[in-house]
């Protein structure tokens, strides 16, 4: 079997095993997508054997004709953007599902649909056809759907709703401007190297009508301001291993689209570079600025990424490879730290049942252990030098100082806000008098030690050793900068 249709299928058969065990069986359930979901993960870190980032184009390419007069096809494969991401979601969902230990309402449907997500999730990333691309990103929103609303919190019901019809509404522009592609391809195919082709063919007014379509569509689930508002409440409501993939894992596929999309439209994201430029400072500074007010932890995390991805889309909006290489990583970065940050919030909730910052203190005292992972995922936050967030943000940085100069030091704002609430929040938790209620929270147990010592252990070392994943996404980021530059030289000539 394919390796990636193997990746793509080892969550499937974990489900399938699932569902033909008896739902009282609730050890073996969770047993069972431990199992599949590392199974997952070690196929994923085996294609990086399989992977040579010195070449260019689509790698472990594989395709099955389905419908060849209506251009459709089951086509995967993978690149230095991709492979990355893959990476991150098999082990964030391995993650999720260690730390679901506390699902005790039916089990078996959590864990099916825990890996159905997974499934979805693989699938956006290894789609290199946007009918199958767009079948995916629609298929996470039915798993998505039934966790938030069954296993979520008091508000659930509104959580699950209003982050589908946000998705949905989006997926709509996505959807249309993805037929318009289809209908100027000469050969009527979703492929997406055959689309590429075709959008270099219309005209730049009509190539920024589409592209808008697609900024709307992944805007939405990065999201950028202001088609941010199912954030907070999703995550806030959602299980706390759920809200690990919602901010890990989902908002990437949103950035991950984005980039696809202006790799097959650089005339129109040209266009509009400033205007990105600008929303993603506004959403820096914005989402920070909501993080700070916030005293209910998963919130402020939630808020926290939507100034977070804003240095994603900066990254983009550059256009060159130091800002190719800061969205990508920052990507990473922010899916680790936000990773961790869900996880350890999620198990002090499943301790004290609250996550009002004003009930804690001088928790370091009780609980060493997990101040001591705490602290390190809000200095990741912060971008602290050492850890990987720095790295991603100063390649941004880079990357925008190249086209914009030093209109690029408001990024500090955002840096500045950001360091105020995680400041305040380590402050808050870990210092003071201990509370009577608190002094017998037990610490962390061995499998959250191994989970949180993960997730840290790759945000140090990417801070201290990033050539590897640089490496890893190189030749994928130079092909795309000289696309962008291609295109600029292109407006230049035609006097544009």
């Amino acid at each position: 079997m394919h390796p990636l249709t193997l990746l793509l299928l080892l969550p499937i058969f974990g489900a399938i095993l699932i569902l033909a065990t008896p739902g009282q069986a609730t050890k073996l359930i969770r047993q069972m997508a431990i199992g599949a979901s590392t199974l997952t993960l070690l196929v994923s870190i085996s294609l990086i054997g399989l992977f040579d980032h010195h070449i260019t184009s689509l790698q472990l390419y594989h395709v099955v004709p389905w419908n060849p007069r209506l251009g459709t096809s089951f086509s995967l494969g993978i690149d230095g953007l991709s492979l990355p991401l893959i990476l991150l979601s098999t082990l964030l969902s391995l993650i999720a599902i260690l730390a679901s230990s506390s699902i005790q309402e039916r089990v078996k449907s959590y864990y099916l649909f825990m890996l159905m997500l997974q499934s979805a999730m693989l699938g956006v990333f290894m789609a290199q056809d946007w009918s199958l691309f767009y079948l995916f990103w629609e298929f996470t929103l039915i798993p998505l759907f039934f966790l938030i609303d069954r296993w979520g919190g008091p508000k659930r019901q509104t959580a699950s709703l209003n982050f589908v019809l946000y998705t949905m509404g989006g997926s709509v522009f996505m959807l249309l401007s993805i037929l318009v592609l289809f209908d100027a391809s000469s050969n009527h195919s979703f492929s997406i190297l055959s689309i590429r082709t075709a959008a270099n063919s219309l005209p730049v007014d009509t190539q920024i009508l589409i592209f808008l379509g697609f900024l709307i569509g992944f805007g939405v689930k990065m999201p950028i301001f202001p088609m941010h508002g199912w954030l907070p409440l999703a995550h806030v409501q959602a299980p706390s291993p759920v809200s690990i993939l919602l901010s890990g894992v989902l908002l990437k596929m949103g950035s991950y689209g984005l980039i696809r999309a202006a790799v097959t439209l650089p005339q129109a994201v040209i266009a509009l570079q400033d205007i990105l430029a600008g929303l993603a400072l506004f959403s820096l500074v914005y989402g920070g600025l909501l993080a700070w007010k916030q005293t209910d932890l998963k919130r402020m995390i939630a808020y926290s990424s939507v100034s977070h991805m804003g240095v994603v889309l900066l990254g983009i909006a550059a256009l060159n490879e130091a800002g190719l290489n800061g969205a990508i990583m920052q990507m990473v970065a922010h899916g680790l730290v936000a990773g961790a940050l869900f996880l350890l919030i999620g198990l002090l909730y499943e301790r004290t049942h609250t996550r009002e910052i004003t009930h804690y203190s001088s928790l370091v005292q009780v609980m060493p252990k997990f101040a001591f992972f705490t602290t390190v995922a809000f200095l990741a936050a912060v971008a602290m030098p050492g850890t990987a967030s720095f790295i991603a943000e100063l390649h941004a940085i880079i990357g925008g100082f190249e086209r914009w100069g030093w209109w690029i030091s408001l990024i500090s704002l955002g840096v500045l806000i950001s360091a105020a609430y995680a400041i305040r929040t380590v402050t808050r938790l870990f210092t003071g008098p201990v509370r009577a209620e608190m002094q017998t929270i037990p610490d962390l147990r061995p499998t959250e030690m191994v989970s949180a010592s993960i997730l840290t252990f790759l945000v140090i070392y990417l801070g201290f050793f990033p050539a590897g994943l640089l490496d890893l996404m190189s030749a994928t980021v130079s092909n795309m900068s000289s696309i962008f530059y291609a295109a600029f030289q292109f407006k230049i000539n035609a006097g544009l």
